[in-house]
């Protein structure tokens, strides 16, 4: 990833002192992950509440293999480097780090965040991470999504119109 673009694109090894940074300062480290592939109102919602649940947000993204995986070939419609681009402009997000896994159980295992953030329905032992964030010390939250809003439905609509 080309750092000139947006310094909060990190990697995991970039990451790592930057985490710890922030917990010698005493801030709460907030994680959240995703595709964010086409952003709508319901994401931006949803980082927001998250990012109101401590002082640093830190946001997992799906890397382009691993949304192809999960979502199917005809995703993402926007490239990794879009969608970090957007998640990074953002001022309520302090970094933005790929994983090319299904899950970010390795990623969270590195970061031990204090809160840890997924939307929808989840059940917090379903969650990945949420048992190692729970032995360090750390909370898991599941926020309600925004009704209405999907990056599917978006898509859905184009194909329709």
């Amino acid at each position: 990833m080309n750092h000139s673009l947006s310094p909060k694109i990190v990697s995991l090894p970039e990451l790592t002192p930057l985490v710890d940074y922030w917990k010698s300062e005493g801030k709460k480290i907030v994680f959240t992950n995703g595709c964010f592939d086409l952003l709508h109102a319901g994401h931006i919602t949803y980082l927001t509440e998250a990012a109101s649940l401590g002082d640093i947000l830190i946001i997992g993204l799906n890397s382009d293999d691993s949304v192809s995986r999960i979502k199917g070939p005809s995703r993402p419609v926007n490239n990794e480097t879009t969608r970090s681009l957007v998640l990074g402009a953002m001022s309520f997000i302090d970094a933005v780090v790929f994983f090319n896994e299904d899950t970010p159980l390795e990623l969270i295992k590195k970061v031990l965040p204090d809160v840890l953030v997924k939307g929808g329905d989840y059940q917090i032992e379903n969650i990945a991470g949420a048992k190692e964030t729970i032995e360090n010390g750390g909370t898991v939250q599941v926020l309600t999504f925004l009704p209405g809003y999907s990056s599917t439905a978006i898509i859905d609509k184009i194909k329709n119109s």
